[in-house]
Parts: structure tokens; sequence; C-alpha cells
């Protein structure tokens, strides 16, 4: 078998809130390694040490919900799993769209503080209203 396999996987992870909080990074760890065996048809599977950093970033008791894996069939005869990374260079934009976008978020943002200022003003004059009658 010298050819490698390698497949990209968006795992889902929401089945780990089944279990009590204090495991559920570790059920997290046990579902990848299911997933890879169920997947790749392999029995021994190591987890790259990122993945498990990804995993365990936000605590034992909130894993994330799905997770974006690349699973390696190794000559060895296990199945590495790894977090995914896109290998691909983004495209660059051209600077005319970019610039039409950040004029119409400044122009929304514009009308949003106008609007603001006039619910403001509004209920100013109420409270003046509402203060000459008291009087």
């Amino acid at each position: 078998m010298s050819q490698e396999l390698e497949r990209v996987y968006t795992i889902p992870l929401g089945k780990v809130l089944i279990s009590q909080s204090q495991h559920r990074a570790v059920r997290a760890i046990n579902m990848i390694k299911e997933f890879a065996q169920h997947h790749m048809k392999v029995e021994t599977i190591k987890i790259d040490e990122e993945l498990a950093q990804q995993i365990w970033s936000r605590g034992v008791r909130s894993p994330p919900r799905k997770i974006k894996v690349r699973m390696s069939k190794t000559d060895e005869g296990y199945v590495l799993v790894s977090p995914f990374t896109d290998d691909v260079e983004s495209q660059v934009t051209p600077e005319k769209e970019t610039k039409k976008v950040e004029d119409k978020h400044h122009l929304k943002k514009k009308h949003h503080l106008k609007k603001k200022h006039h619910l403001k003003k509004k209920h100013h004059l109420k409270k003046k209203h509402h203060l000459k009658i008291k009087n």
C-alpha cells in the first residue's frame, strides 16, 4: 500500500452535549476516533496535537459543535487525523469592489446614527412636555 489516502470531513460533534459537562471534550475526541474508524476502515487512529488543542481550547465543558478535519491513511497502517487547513491561496479582490462595500457600510452607519439622534431628540421633547404638564 504505497499510496496515501487523504480525505477531508466535517465531523458533527453536537451529540457531545448529551454527556456530562465534565466529560464533553473527552467524548468529542472519542467521537472523532469512532468517525475515523467508520469512514477510513482502519482500527488504529492517531489524533494530531493541533486538533486536540482545538477541541480543548474552550475547556472541557464546551467543545466545538462541528470540526473540519483531514484524515490521512499512512503506509504504517494507521490514520492520522489533523485539522483542515485550506492550502489554496485566497483570491485578491479588486480595490473598487471593496471600496463600494466600505461606502455602503459607512452610509448605513451614518443613517443609523442619524436615526438614533432623531429618536433621542424625540424622547427629550416628550420629557419636556411631560414636565410642563406636571407643573
